[in-house]
């Protein structure tokens, strides 16, 4: 695109889009929470959740997005700020005491950390089974590598994001303990993987969000690979969309972060921005539309993905709502993803019978052009599971399901039945059915002997 001719082009923006970045914290908790309508001792509650699992909000999403005649119960409200009965009853109260009594910040810490580490602030082995190594010896910070063709790097400047979403799987990264971060400054680090490495062909940066950092600082992260040649796409995964679009419209380096963009394109790699929108209001005002007309223009492909979350998106007319309109908008869905087995899981997580049922509610009522989507999916250890179905096969209810990515690369594609548990929320919950004894990514359990043994010799 022309960023020329795109200025000159450009629809008027609201008045509000050119306010500077405010950012809200935990300190402004019981100013917010009290405008939501919340009592003392429900204000009380949502502190003590916020001293386990992280808060920030933005002013963007305070003024334009949160229903605040329908708070607490409007869905992006909750999905921005915490509720009293995220964590269990016994941790929040015992959070609450120490809050009451002014405790010590050190005890505060102590008390959480304990919490936290109940929570599975890693899941799927991802401090230990996903870190590659330079030359099968040195392990290399931040970076992830658990699928064949794809690197995970996440950058130390992209450690936060514009708001934390309250189901976040990646919490851990934002509560300002450097033993649950993953982050790498170390860029010639990832050039010489992933040179090292040739099947590696596509490199997302995740955090946090890359996109909180400036212009500036990305570039010196992206503009390396461009000189890698087996490289053949790099993604960007961003809440930025949703939270903060001015970060593409009116912030000061949104042009130059635009042309880092078209530079992208232009060396003949594919860009995807993997944007995030658990909601369809995120996908209303006019910013946003303008933002997603502006990075499609230099070349960039917009792939949408989310959660299902329990009280924010759990229906499918929401899912129907926000594929059609992002396919109007220009943007390809991608995932719905089920809730991860980490952090306030318990509470967010939808049934993975009940998720597929939402899936397909949507599914069916969307054009081929929304049928892009992939879903419901799980992240788990093993890999990308998705729930093709619910079906009876030999007279047993079964799930059916494949693996869209793995490990073991062989697994990819290939179907496998599940029992049918009307509770099942992940992975982990399920059995093999129809007679199997394990799943294809599990080794099978040793053989039962026992009846092989001669009663007289026994």
């Amino acid at each position: 695109m022309s960023l020329t001719h795109d200025a000159a082009s450009a629809p008027s923006t609201p008045p509000s889009a050119g306010r500077r970045f405010r950012a809200y914290t935990s300190k402004h908790l019981d100013e917010l929470t009290a405008r939501a309508g919340l009592g003392t001792d429900e204000r009380l509650a949502v502190r003590a959740v916020a001293t386990v699992l992280p808060f920030r909000v933005n002013s963007y999403v305070i003024d334009e997005l949160i229903d605040w005649d329908s708070a607490p119960d409007d869905p992006m409200y909750r999905l921005v700020f915490p509720q009293p009965d995220m964590l269990p009853e016994a941790d929040v109260s015992r959070i609450a005491d120490l809050l009451r009594q002014d405790a010590p910040r050190q005890e505060l810490n102590r008390v959480a950390n304990e919490i936290r580490a109940k929570l599975n602030p890693h899941p799927a082995g991802q401090m230990d089974l996903n870190v590659p190594k330079i030359g099968g010896q040195d392990p290399l910070e931040g970076m992830q590598h658990k699928y064949d063709e794809t690197v995970l790097f996440f950058p130390k400047q992209g450690q936060t994001c514009h708001a934390y979403c309250t189901y976040c799987f990646r919490w851990a990264q934002f509560v300002g303990e450097p033993d649950l971060k993953f982050a790498s400054g170390e860029v010639d680090h990832l050039v010489r993987y992933l040179k090292d490495n040739p099947q590696v062909t596509s490199v997302l940066f995740t955090g946090g969000d890359p996109m909180i950092m400036g212009e500036g600082v990305i570039s010196r992260y992206v503009e390396p690979l461009l000189e890698v040649e087996t490289l053949e796409s790099i993604r960007i995964g961003t809440k930025a969309l949703g939270y903060w679009p001015q970060r593409f419209v009116t912030d000061p380096d949104a042009d130059d972060t635009l042309r880092l963009f078209e530079r992208v394109v232009e060396s003949g790699k594919n860009l995807a921005f993997m944007a995030h929108f658990s909601h369809p209001a995120e996908l209303e005002s006019d910013l946003v539309a303008e933002a997603v007309r502006r990075i499609r223009g230099t070349g960039a492909v917009i792939r949408t993905q989310a959660p299902l979350i329990r009280t924010i998106n759990d229906e499918s007319a929401v899912w129907e709502r926000m594929w059609r309109t992002q396919v109007r908008m220009g943007m390809v869905p991608y995932y719905m993803f089920v809730e991860r087995d980490t952090g306030p899981q318990d509470y967010f997580a939808v049934p993975l019978a009940r998720a597929y049922e939402i899936f397909q509610g949507a599914y069916k009522n969307v054009s081929g052009l929304a049928r892009t989507v992939r879903g419901p999916s799980m992240s788990a250890t093993p890999g990308k599971v998705c729930v093709d179905g619910i079906t009876e096969i030999a007279g047993e209810k079964v799930f059916m399901l494949h693996l869209v990515q793995a490990r073991d690369a062989d697994l990819v594609g290939k179907p496998f039945f599940a029992k049918y548990d009307e509770k099942a929320a992940w992975l982990f919950d399920l059995e093999p059915a129809l007679g199997a004894t394990h799943f294809p990514y599990e080794s099978a359990p040793p053989a039962d002997v026992s009846s092989l043994v001669d009663p007289a010799r026994a």
